[in-house]
């Protein structure tokens, strides 16, 4: 039985049952609507003056917490949906004494959970699930409704984002979030979260690191850049793409059994392929996807097939900046990213869109010039 320290701290109790998971401490409760906010802190994502990423939690969506508000107030209503919590280990619970009733099936224990309220504006607790839910809560007329509540011990940042991510993945999250946030969790998740991470890490890498081509021109959700304009998903998925085809440029340096995935090398891979492009493609790199169809997702994906043949054909010691900077050269004349017209695709410029069709049209173009013009001399 765990006794309560004594202290002058303010505490919010509750009655609770205790159980444990993972070697970590597990509570369920219920606690007035109103009162959720005002131990729990609601961890946004941002990042820092450093560039480290922070938080886990999507923006706020009004819309949403305006109906749940007004569901709230119409009367007597059934909510049920528990709120999850991360919670500090500075919460003190202290057992029912007692004999346990008979048939009791030993999986928890009941008692009192203290939970610290905060007096320097630091919260004991961190909204893993239901943020929407409890701000609609807190403006709610009814200020006592009972809200159950699950909460796991734990102050890991590392261990929130993995739980948001599971809880999550299954929701109409933004994809683009858990892409994002994957890198800085160290878990084993399901295969179609792993598969993502990977990606999601070079991603991360092109985008903050000076050697970059990408660096500063990535759309994150984490963060407002007047001057990115490639949308991160459309990476993680050509680079997703690359690693797991067998004839992907990216694949050689998948982990296999006996090694692991060597992220060095796909890094080196992608900063030679597309700083090429920037090179063969100046009047089209680094604008806005409607000035330039080269930094468009559809030709983002469509660019990242092309580097699939081009970094392919590259021989081992070979520079391959130079290697892919030769071959893009040999193409460039006949690519219309910022004005003209796709002579053998019938379209403008412009009229490329991001949808399956035109990025399947596109990428065969670019397919047939690579092995039409491959060994030509370049001017």
């Amino acid at each position: 039985m765990t006794r309560p320290r004594k202290t002058t701290e303010p505490t919010l109790a509750v009655r609770a049952v205790r159980t444990e998971q993972a070697d970590k401490a597990v509570y369920a409760f219920f606690v007035a609507g109103a009162d959720l906010l005002k131990i729990a802190e609601i961890s946004r994502v941002h990042r820092d003056g450093e560039g480290t990423l922070q938080g886990f939690q999507r923006k706020g969506i009004k819309g949403h917490v305006q109906a749940i508000t007004e569901f709230l107030d119409q009367g007597p209503v059934l909510f049920p949906n528990a709120i999850i919590l991360a919670i500090s280990p500075r919460a003190r619970f202290t057992q029912t004494r007692g004999e346990r009733p008979s048939g009791d099936v030993r999986v928890c224990e009941a008692g009192t959970l203290r939970i610290p309220l905060p007096k320097d504006g630091t919260k004991a607790a961190w909204i893993v699930d239901g943020q929407q839910r409890s701000i609609a809560l807190s403006q709610a007329q009814n200020k006592s409704f009972p809200v159950p509540v699950v909460a796991f011990v734990s102050e890991e940042l590392s261990v929130h984002r993995e739980q948001f991510i599971l809880v999550n993945k299954a929701k109409p999250l933004d994809p683009r979030l858990i892409n994002e946030l994957l890198p800085e969790v160290d878990t084993a998740f399901p295969r179609d979260l792993s598969s993502r991470k990977i990606p999601s890490e070079l991603v991360n890498l092109l985008q903050s690191s000076p050697d970059s081509p990408f660096c500063g021109l990535i759309k994150r959700l984490s963060e407002d850049s007047a001057n990115a304009v490639v949308t991160d998903s459309a990476l993680v998925k050509a680079i997703r793409n690359s690693i797991n085809s067998a004839l992907g440029s990216l694949a050689p340096y998948k982990a296999t059994a006996e090694s692991p995935a060597d992220v060095d090398a796909m890094y080196r891979a992608l900063v030679a392929y597309w700083s090429a492009v920037r090179v063969v493609f100046p009047e089209a790199w680094g604008r806005p996807a409607t000035e330039s169809r080269l930094m468009h997702s559809a030709g983002i994906e469509a660019m990242s097939l092309l580097m699939d043949r081009i970094m392919s054909r590259a021989a081992p010691g070979v520079d391959l900046l130079a290697h892919a900077t030769e071959s893009l050269s040999r193409i460039a004349p006949y690519c219309r990213w910022t004005s003209g017209r796709w002579t053998e695709l019938q379209r403008d410029w412009n009229e490329i869109q991001n949808v399956g069709r035109d990025i399947k049209l596109l990428s065969g173009h670019l397919a047939r010039l690579d092995h039409m013009h491959a060994f030509a001399r370049v001017a």
